[in-house]
């Protein structure tokens, strides 16, 4: 018969193995996005709104698998994007990725995933191009395109009879892509743009083009950019008598927006993919699933997308293992999935169809749906030249 203490120490070594044998196995997951600088309110959202889909499958005991999450801060930086998505690529225990707000980040990483085979699904970027100007099999994305939004939106705003419009957009390829898409399709609204103006995103003087935009008395200012350089150059507008609506893109649809203007951001437009929170068909279990965790910063705009697209991502991993390339297939072969902001389908570029373009406006310091505001139904009026 074997001394006591070698019995208990076996014993407890077979417990151990028990436990182990039933621990699950861990997997990582990567989150990128803008953590720090002018849109680090939207990267936060997303950050935390897959901080709680992780949460939440590693709550659920009939999960195959332990999650972990790696966030790494973008910047929305093209080249701080290359150096955190190739970081986050060659660290083999890294299954998939939930990635990017910034369309010039999104952009300049898609050759990184592919060349490392990290499957990922962008959760706020619209440039086309990151889902069509390549054929990566690596590179999906939920939410919608700017081709979708400005198609909405130059049709709406010729639907309210505005005739004139001067654009002012960044020279990034976002900004860029915002203003060829809302330009073709305004004209073929029969809208009228009598004068276009590229500016760099961290540009802080406004007054050249603003001073040429007054003279050629536009009913409406177009904007092709992003929170920061949205409120620089609407507070400009005001300072120098330039009486238009605001009209923007997603890029302006944050918190972030109308606290850095305050009462100026009033009757502001902005068009997005989706529905808000509140309105998609889990929006409300979200939010208070959301709101229980008392994270710091709300969701914003595109938390819900991140959302999907780390539950798509989790339960792939779920149905064929910790695999990247077997992962890969199977967000390839994404159908008729239900998830938050609604059914999500891939088509052969990897792109969900999002239908659905929510129009805005910012009323009593809020965003607020437009059929839902005051402006609709006439009680408001916007400004007028």
């Amino acid at each position: 018969m074997l001394p006591r203490p070698l019995r208990a120490a076996m014993c407890c070594a077979l417990l151990l193995a028990a436990c182990d044998a039933g621990a699950k196995e861990a997997v990582k997951l990567v989150f990128i996005g803008p953590l720090t600088g002018g849109v680090s309110a939207n990267g936060l959202g997303g950050r935390n709104a897959t901080d709680l889909a992780v949460r939440l499958r590693n709550a659920d005991a009939k999960a195959r698998y332990r999650y972990e999450l790696v966030s790494l801060d973008d910047e929305c930086k093209p080249n701080i994007g290359v150096q955190v998505a190739t970081k986050a690529s060659s660290d083999r225990g890294i299954v998939a990725g939930v990635t990017h707000y910034c369309s010039t980040v999104a952009m300049a990483t898609v050759d990184v995933y592919h060349k490392f085979g990290l499957p990922v699904v962008v959760w706020g970027a619209v440039l086309p191009d990151i889902t069509y100007a390549n054929d990566y099999p690596e590179v999906h994305r939920v939410n919608g395109t700017m081709i979708n939004q400005n198609e909405t939106a130059a049709r709406f705003m010729t639907g309210l009879k505005y005739q004139r419009w001067a654009v002012i957009h960044d020279t990034t390829d976002y900004g860029k892509g915002h203003n060829k898409y809302f330009s073709e399709y305004l004209v073929k609204n029969g809208g009228r743009i009598l004068g276009t103006f590229g500016v760099t995103a961290d540009q802080q003087d406004f007054s050249a083009e603003l001073t040429k935009i007054k003279d050629l008395k536009p009913e409406v200012v177009y904007f092709g950019g992003t929170t920061p350089l949205g409120v620089r150059i609407r507070t400009q507008m005001d300072k120098l008598g330039v009486k238009a609506v605001f009209q923007g893109t997603s890029g302006i649809v944050s918190e972030a927006y109308i606290e850095g203007l305050g009462p100026l951001a009033e009757g502001s437009l902005a068009f997005r993919e989706g529905a808000p929170a509140e309105k998609l068909p889990g929006g409300k279990s979200f939010l208070e699933q959301y709101n229980a965790q008392k994270y710091n910063d709300p969701p914003e705009a595109y938390g819900a997308f991140a959302f999907a697209a780390a539950n798509l991502v989790m339960d792939a991993i779920e149905k064929v293992g910790p695999d990247r390339r077997k992962v890969r297939s199977e967000l390839n072969r994404t159908r008729d999935y239900q998830s938050v902001v609604g059914t999500i389908t891939f088509d052969d570029h990897r792109q969900n169809a999002v239908p659905l373009i929510t129009k805005f406006v910012v009323q009593d310091g809020r965003w607020i749906v437009w059929e839902d505001s005051d402006y609709a139904n006439c009680k408001r009026k916007l400004v007028k030249p």
